[in-house]
């Protein structure tokens, strides 16, 4: 009975999502044309920084994972049970959180880089 539904609720939501979409981006446009602008002119406009913004922030996600490897591999992770059983203990948290840590560092120096290269073209 419940299994039956679930196509129609999915599909509902993907109909819902896709129109949805399209509304509030046909509203922006509507509201574009009465400021004078030209929607087709915005959207095509290059953003300068945007493979170092994300190149960035893989680089920075890719040495945090790999930081938290070397971390857990070099740890001791041996738990002993109230039965005085020894079992390896995973800490997946380390894994999310260098991950985290790294890709924040990676949009940071981003940043930095877009920052100081547009003060310098600015004053120039």
């Amino acid at each position: 009975m419940i299994g039956d539904l679930i196509p129609m609720v999915v599909m509902t939501g993907m109909f819902a999502m896709i129109f949805g979409i399209t509304y509030i981006r046909s509203r922006e446009n509507m509201a574009m044309i009465e400021k004078g602008l030209n929607p087709r002119l915005q959207k095509s406009t290059p953003k300068p920084f945007i493979n170092l913004k994300y190149g960035l922030l893989l680089l920075g996600a890719g040495i945090g994972l790999l930081a938290a490897y070397f971390i857990d591999i070099n740890l001791s992770h041996k738990a002993i049970t109230p039965d005085g059983q020894v079992y390896d203990k995973d800490n997946p948290a380390i894994y999310f959180a260098l991950i985290a840590i790294g890709g924040g560092l990676g949009l940071v120096i981003s940043y930095t880089i877009e920052k100081k290269w547009l003060d310098k073209n600015k004053e120039g």
